[in-house]
């Protein structure tokens, strides 16, 4: 059996290679810190792009991000090594939920990817912010 891990984690190896846009007091990396108390904020306008590099190829189970105020979300997958070449997973529009995270759960089994690309195309207010992403799979070789 293969063990499922959070390839997305810092401590697993996972990078933020490009987020477009950043502040000092809510940085990329707060997105893979495994916690949710901190967070990356955008800047007040749309799209919104963050690129999440995997130490390894991995074979993808589930996606889950934890967010506030993003209304619609596309993910795309890349299994070059460079940080190109990505082709669309999946989109979806989000349901606002007042005052607490949205926590969204893709799945996307059989997937394999060295980068996930997640596009912030809107949001239910000018700013939005991502506290997590976790990105359950398992080592692939690609």
């Amino acid at each position: 059996m293969t063990k499922m891990v959070d390839a997305a984690l810092s401590s697993a190896g996972g990078k933020v290679v490009l987020a477009t846009s950043s502040d000092e007091k809510h940085t990329p990396e707060n997105i893979i810190d495994g916690r949710t108390d901190t967070f990356w904020m955008t800047t007040g306008m749309f799209p919104q792009q963050f690129i999440i590099s995997f130490s390894n190829p991995i074979k993808i189970n589930t996606v889950t991000i934890q967010c506030y105020n993003v209304r619609c979300l596309s993910i795309e997958k890349s299994a070059s090594t460079e940080v190109a070449n990505f082709e669309k997973c999946t989109e979806k529009e989000l349901q606002h939920v007042e005052g607490q995270l949205q926590t969204e759960e893709f799945a996307l089994s059989q997937i394999r990817a060295t980068h996930l690309r997640f596009t912030i195309k809107s949001g239910f207010d000018h700013f939005v912010s991502v506290h997590r992403v976790m990105v359950e799979g398992s080592a692939s070789n690609i």
